[in-house]
């Protein structure tokens, strides 16, 4: 039995790291899979038992432990940028501002309360445990992450302080999570709000967009011989026409097509714009386009094809090209309503009208391959991945610091990430990550992130939690409780904010998922989800960049 003895005490084996990391993972992903009341630790249950098996001696090889522990950072902050990457800037734009704004005035007051409380509470060699804290507090592991990289990065850095930030984080993450949802009650509660009617006011106030189908026969006489591309309303308004029936037969409409009076032309648009369409053009005709027999006909393609990523409908000009229009784009399960300016992504799917052969060459350029969409481009993957170790490890020299920052292995792969996916494509390499691939992968590294640095913190876990227990626990209170109820009554109270979008921000500041899905369940709403992933993004960056800032500017003070 000695070589079952060797499996689990000797350090140098290859095979007792991967056994150990394992059997760690194994525990924390069922401990974390239990839920009271709908909530549990989810990943971080993974922590736990990494520090129950460090405090009980259970170890690894150093270097193994320091090398598992790195890539699975990697891992899981690049194909976090890589899933955030596209809608990004997008978040950023005026209607998202506001929203923007406030979450990032959470982010950067919370990291200032941090710093505050420690220097009142805790001794001046724990600022290590303070950045823990603050990513417990606010649940977001990336910052974890990215601390304990900045503190890797400091000269004569000690490894019992090292481990400090994992220690902290495991005490204060529980409140973390119910501190969001205890800060939403409380606004809730203050104010008064009535859940259905704020239900009812967001759904006026922002109504979600739909695509309609319109079958209208001309009747406006000042439109014979008219052609389309004269119609005022196309190429301003969400709203595109398909086809053109005339005397028994349905055509496909062009740019260049004439109306006459009493043919029926059939559109694809927001409503709005299908409402002003008819009040140009005539009325609702009795006939359906699409269920006459006839050479034209409609199809669904998939976008597959990295050389038609990221281009604008007008530069791929389908309709002069192939004589086949596209009157709608879905992209993870939205309809969208198309333009000339309305570029694809990989993984969307065009809703594609005109005759079969001229189908089949648009399905040719765009791709049309699930197969090929649900095989991820490793090639890509690693490049990415060695672009942002390199972009993470130049040094930046900033006045006044004596030591140079550096971006890091957290935000290094992020950014990179972020700013590849958003462009989608460059030259015949597609950074596009399957969701099932990508959530594999991100889930792989921040279960060998959280297992190794467990692993590293148990050894000291149960003296520091006897000896500041109460405090971090109180001070990891303070900086989830705080800035949340601040935003909350700021929010409602100066500017009005719908309750449903105000949960949204909240957890979204929080970057909390089962926050989320509790503001889901007390609205009954998808609603929080619109703000959620509005702040998302910024909030995630700015995350990252504010444990690691606190530890390069304070750390050597």
């Amino acid at each position: 039995m000695t070589w079952l003895t060797d499996l689990f005490t000797n350090h140098e084996s290859a095979a007792q790291s991967v056994i150990v990391i394992a059997l760690v993972a194994m525990v924390g992903l069922s401990i974390g899979a239990v839920k009271v009341r709908g909530l549990g630790l989810g990943i971080a249950g993974v922590l736990f038992a990494g520090l129950a098996a460090g405090h009980f001696g259970l170890a690894i090889n150093h270097s193994t432990l320091e090398f598992a522990r790195e890539f699975g950072l990697i891992l899981f902050v690049y194909t976090i940028g890589v899933q955030v990457g596209p809608g990004f800037f997008s978040s950023l734009k005026k209607q998202g501002l506001p929203l923007n704004l406030m979450a990032a005035g959470v982010v950067i007051f919370g990291s200032l309360l941090t710093v505050l409380l420690w220097k009142l509470f805790l001794p001046p060699n724990q600022l290590a445990a303070a950045v823990g804290l603050l990513s417990g507090a606010t649940t977001n592991t990336p910052s974890l992450a990215s601390a304990q990289q900045a503190l890797k990065d400091q000269p004569g850095i000690l490894p019992a302080t090292l481990a400090l930030p994992g220690q902290a984080y495991a005490i204060a993450y529980p409140f973390g999570i119910l501190g969001i949802i205890v800060s939403m009650l409380a606004v809730k509660w203050i104010f008064r709000i009535d859940v259905h009617a704020e239900t009812l006011a967001l759904a006026k106030l922002a109504p979600a967009p739909t695509l309609e189908n319109a079958n209208i026969e001309v009747h406006n006489r000042n439109l014979e011989g008219i052609e389309l591309r004269e119609l005022p309303l196309l190429g301003t308004t969400s709203v595109v026409i398909s086809r053109v029936y005339r005397e028994g037969t349905s055509t496909l409409a062009r740019h260049d097509t004439k109306l006459k009076v009493g043919d029926v032309i059939h559109a694809v648009g927001v409503s709005a714009a299908i409402r002003d369409l008819k009040t140009l053009v005539g009325r609702d005709a009795t006939i359906d386009l699409r269920k006459l027999p006839g050479p034209i006909s409609a199809q669904r393609l998939l976008v597959s094809k990295s050389a038609v990523v990221n281009k604008a409908l007008g530069e791929l000009a389908y309709p002069q090209r192939f004589g086949v229009n596209l009157t709608r784009i879905t992209r993870a399960g939205v309809d969208l309503p198309v333009t000339r300016t309305s570029r694809l992504q990989a993984g969307d799917s065009v809703t594609a009208v005109g005759e079969l052969a001229a189908i089949e060459k648009v399905a040719a350029e765009v791709g049309n391959s699930a197969k090929q969409l649900n095989h991820p481009q490793l090639v890509g993957v690693f490049l990415g991945i060695a672009l942002g170790v390199l972009i993470g490890s130049i040094p930046i020299f900033v006045p006044g610091i004596p030591a140079p920052l550096r971006l890091g292995l957290a935000a290094g792969p992020l950014l990179v990430a972020i700013t590849l996916s958003y462009l989608g494509r460059v030259g015949p390499i597609l950074w596009y990550m399957p969701h099932s691939a990508n959530l594999m992968l991100r889930e792989l590294g921040i279960v060998l992130f959280m297992a190794c640095v467990g692993l590293k913190g148990g050894q000291g876990f149960v003296a520091n939690l006897l000896a500041s227990g109460v405090t971090w626990l109180v001070i990891g209170a303070t900086i989830t409780l705080v800035p949340m109820l601040l935003v909350g009554l700021i929010g409602r109270g100066v500017f009005k904010l719908n309750y449903l979008t105000l949960c949204g921000l909240m957890s979204g500041s929080m970057t909390d998922p089962p926050a989320l899905a509790f503001a889901q369940s007390i609205t009954g709403s998808d609603g929080p989800t619109v703000s959620y992933a509005t702040v998302y993004p910024l909030v995630m960056l700015l995350r990252v960049f504010s444990t690691q800032a606190i530890v390069i500017l304070l750390f050597s003070a």
